[in-house]
């Protein structure tokens, strides 16, 4: 097309600056002087002239085409700037005409003031007069001809009365004055538009080319995946599941032989589109709400005393187009995209992070483990255990606002209990802290950092996870993988995990370290694999995992021994299905968990209103209770409220903070954190020498971690004894 004629891509030739030589009788060459040479033989010599004289004539075509686009500036403008580009200069036509009225009257007035002076300079005065009235009527003359030239209007003879000296002389200083400009500014104006509609027209066709590639790339995993033979089933899937400390127990069921075929990914993600809804069009609006949020949050309440709900209202099929939002937010990071409710779904970060705690029954177990190796085993499928519950899930969760809180007490029902709060905005950081009766403690500190890379999204956790068992003093650590969202552009949305994660006993040095294998069009392995090794501290490997992140994980013990080369014998396959352990198994997904964000049996019940929870509490966060309901529009209008007042807050308090840096009162700050972070903080938590928000977490310190030297937040209590006394007047007014 005439829009790639400047844009050819690698291993083409211009035909206008083509040469075009005969070699022999059937062989031509086509060179655009030593880049690309293109060395071509016909059939015969017929069919080489043939071929000459066509590319001739094309070439001919060719550097027409690249003269008239070189003539005529505004031949890839649009019609609408055209349209608007010939309106302009048919204003500074008319504001040219105008000035040569104007001129038309100067002069007229001038040839008359100047006879007037004539006839005055005929009569007899005495000689001073007469001097004047000459000295009068030549500045009269100068200044109809310099009106004449800045306005360009050809002088006539009889209008000159000073003689051609003076007309000369100004017609040299003033050539063409306004109408040189008006001619400069129609050229330069078409340059100019020009050079914009070109950017205007790349960036069109990088967009275009972008999607078509996406759709390319889609295509070859569809064909690919048709010519590919999947195995059925991979070694070590069936067998007897054994429980590493209670064997006896046989709490761990068989796995259903029709479970034992993998796929790739694409093939098991039968997702809607984003959030249940189309990609075109929008649908956000701001109205209000005819019921109050509060009679809502206590109706609830009411219905959900006796039991845990197992549904949550269908998500509506609202529709919006994602990438005319995620096209300009390449390489930002994602906390600081707007995004409307649509792209979310009805749980806050907090309450996903608390989902970690789903297979909270793996470190039950492995609090009875007597053995650190046996029980790391556990922890490390705990670990994959969280990601469980992200392979359909594609939606964001909710942005915690700042001093946001989130607690799940299931201390009868489970014997644990957990605590989040939002402890952080920039960069966003939450705590969770998790105590159980069963004897463990497992608490965090998370900061996300996400890139859109443009067809993909790549989410960062920052902060480390620990985990404490009471009764042998065991302290696990351990990070996350990243997380990356594929297909931004077109296609479903899937997800993928993949990297390293290495959980180490600060007690023995035992280590266990796992890889997640990141998915590929091109392997014949299984989708979403685990391996890992759980090694002592000097080395040596005691059990194999394997498995996948979203399905289940095994457990294999290393036979005592060395192999021929003196290293660890590594078991066979009829050994490693002797010794595999089913260490951890995915829950199936309620009925119709299509329809509701492909939540956990774990997920729907977060949301659910319960009595006597904190005022900061997600369950009484009025955007998100409004998006579960379904009532999308006043939810985007109650979000844009909710971050004003966030905004607003921290600029109160940045101020109150400047405030009493000046007055030399910052000790008498309700929350003791100086203004400024000083310049020898490990991690501060802004820039050294920048004002600093003040605000200090309600439930959580931050101190430095005796293990690892990082510094964290960490629970500090109070927060249980003031649900118990019902006091909560500590707590901020963030909804």
């Amino acid at each position: 097309s005439k829009a790639e004629m400047g844009h050819t891509c690698r291993g083409t030739i211009n035909l206008a600056t083509a040469n075009i030589t005969v070699e022999d009788s059937c062989n031509f060459i086509i060179s655009n002087g030593g880049a690309q040479t293109y060395h071509l033989k016909a059939s015969s010599e017929v069919e080489r002239q043939r071929w000459v004289t066509a590319l001739e004539l094309a070439k001919a075509k060719a550097v027409k085409m690249l003269e008239e686009s070189d003539d005529s500036g505004d031949e890839s403008v649009s019609q609408t700037d055209k349209t608007e580009l010939q309106n302009t200069l048919r204003i500074l036509s008319s504001k040219v005409e105008d000035l040569s009225t104007c001129n038309d009257l100067i002069a007229k007035h001038g040839t008359a003031l100047q006879r007037s002076l004539s006839e005055l300079e005929a009569l007899r005065l005495p000689p001073d007069s007469t001097d004047k009235i000459k000295q009068v009527n030549e500045r009269a003359t100068l200044f109809r001809i310099t009106s004449n030239a800045m306005i360009n209007v050809s002088r006539r003879p009889e209008d000159s009365v000073a003689g051609k000296g003076p007309t000369s002389i100004l017609s040299a200083v003033f050539p063409q004055a306004c109408r040189d400009f008006m001619i400069l500014a129609q050229t330069h104006g078409k340059k100019w538009q020009k050079s914009l509609q070109q950017e205007r027209d790349q960036r069109i066709r990088l967009e275009e080319t972008l999607e078509q590639l996406a759709k390319q790339h889609n295509h070859l995993e569809r064909a690919f995946r048709g010519a590919t033979v999947l195995p059925a089933s991979t070694p070590g899937t069936g067998g007897s599941s054994k429980d590493l400390c209670c064997p006896a127990k046989g709490d761990l069921s068989d796995e259903d032989d029709d479970n034992n075929e993998f796929f790739d990914a694409p093939e098991i993600f039968p997702m809607p589109d984003i959030m249940g809804h189309k990609r075109t069009g929008s649908n956000i609006s701001g109205t209000s709400s005819d019921i109050s949020l509060d009679e809502q949050y206590k109706h609830q309440v009411e219905d959900t005393k006796k039991e845990k709900r197992t549904r949550i209202p269908y998500k509506p099929n609202y529709s919006l187009n994602l990438w005319s939002i995620m096209k300009n937010c390449i390489g930002k990071e994602l906390s600081k995209i707007p995004m409307p409710v649509n792209f979310n779904e009805p749980l806050s970060m907090l309450q996903r992070l608390t989902e970690d705690l789903e297979y909270h029954e793996l470190l039950d177990r492995a609090a009875r483990c007597e053995s650190s190796l046996e029980q790391l085993c556990y922890v490390a499928a705990f670990t994959v255990s969280s990601y469980s519950t992200t392979v359909f899930r594609t939606s964001k969760p909710f942005n915690p606002l700042l001093g946001e809180t989130f607690e799940l007490d299931r201390l009868e029902e489970n014997g644990y209990r957990s605590l989040c709060e939002q402890v952080s905005h920039h960069p966003p950081a939450a705590a969770h802290h998790a105590d159980s009766k069963h004897g463990w403690t497992l608490r965090q500190e998370i900061k996300i950092t996400s890139k859109f890379r443009g067809k993909y999204l790549s989410i960062m956790p920052l902060g480390t996870i620990h985990c404490v068992f009471h009764s042998s003093g065991n302290h696990y650590t351990w990070k996350k993988v990243t997380t990356t969202v594929h297909n931004i552009i077109v296609g479903k949305l899937w997800i993928d995990q993949s990297g390293e994660i290495e959980i180490v006993n600060h007690k023995t040095g035992d280590k266990c370290s796992l890889k997640f294998v990141p998915y590929s069009y091109f392997s014949r392995d299984v989708a979403r694999k685990v391996t890992g090794e759980v090694m002592d501290p000097s080395g040596k490997v005691h059990f194999l995992l394997l498995g996948t992140w979203d399905e289940k994980m095994d457990c294999y013990k290393v036979q005592v021994g060395t192999g021929d080369n003196g290293a660890e014998a590594r078991p066979r396959a009829h050994e490693a299905e002797d010794s595999r352990l089913l260490l951890w198994k995915r829950n199936p997904l309620p009925k119709y968990a299509e329809n509701m964000y492909y939540f956990s049996e774990l997920a729907l019940t977060l949301n659910a209103p319960e009595n006597g929870t904190a005022p900061t509490d997600s369950r009484r966060r009025p955007d998100q209770r409004l998006m579960e309901n379904g009532r999308w529009d006043e939810a985007n209008a109650e979000k844009q409220r909710l971050e004003e007042k966030q905004r607003l807050s921290r600029k109160r308090r940045e101020a109150e903070a400047a405030r009493a840096t000046e007055d030399g009162k910052a000790g008498l700050l309700d929350r003791d954190v100086p203004p400024r972070c000083p310049p020898q903080a490990l991690t501060p938590l802004c820039p050294p020498g920048t004002p600093c928000d003040p605000y200090k977490p309600l439930w959580f310190e931050r101190k430095k971690d005796p293990v690892t030297q990082e510094l964290a937040h960490v629970y500090k209590g109070g927060y249980w004894e003031s649900k118990e006394k019902q006091d909560w007047s500590l707590c901020p007014d963030i909804f």
